[in-house]
Parts: structure tokens; sequence; C-alpha cells
């Protein structure tokens, strides 16, 4: 599968742990900005570096977006002059392909 067939979130563990309970994957963001806030991966260090510094017990999401296309836009960050994929709905469980424990 090609590289942009995928984006990526970080989350915490329990919030990983609350969406395998629900069945989807919804960040805190969604309810208060209206969409999820991800990245490509290489967009990956510079996200961890600003917004997850010294945060024990993250979670990578691997979000395929073929079946997300339409709640998928690129949008500009106000922290950096680049364009972040935000994801406009709940992510279900089946469009996460993998998951990678990070300990920082």
């Amino acid at each position: 599968m090609k590289e942009d067939a995928f984006i990526y979130h970080i989350t915490t563990q329990n919030e990983w742990i609350a969406a395998q309970e629900k069945g989807y994957y919804e960040s805190p963001s969604l309810l208060k900005e209206g969409f999820i806030h991800c990245c490509t991966l290489q967009q990956m260090d510079g996200v961890l570096e600003r917004y997850f510094l010294g945060i024990q017990n993250l979670v990578q999401l691997t979000i395929l977006t073929n079946n997300l296309k339409s709640n998928i836009k690129f949008e500009p960050s106000p922290m950096v002059p680049e364009l972040f994929p935000h994801v406009y709905c709940r992510i279900p469980l089946t469009e996460i392909v993998n998951i990678q424990y990070i300990n920082q």
C-alpha cells in the first residue's frame, strides 16, 4: 500500500483502551474542535517534540485513509508552516491498522 494511504495520530494508552471498549476512536479534540489532529509520517518527530515532550505511555496509531477520505482535510497549523491532516469523524477501529507504543 502507498505511504500516502496512511496518516498518524498520537494518543495515550488510556484513550486507546477506551477506544477498544467503544469500538471506535475519538480524541477529546473531536468534541472540542470538531476534528482529530493527525500528521504524516514525516511530521511525526516534530509533533512528538512540540506536543508530547516528556509524556509517558503514548500510542502512535496508524490510520488507513481509504475509507475516511471525505472526512479528512489538510489544514494549516498555527505552530508551523505546514498542512496537517485533520479527521472530521470518529475513526472506526477497522481503519487503525497498526499501533506502536511510545515511551519518551
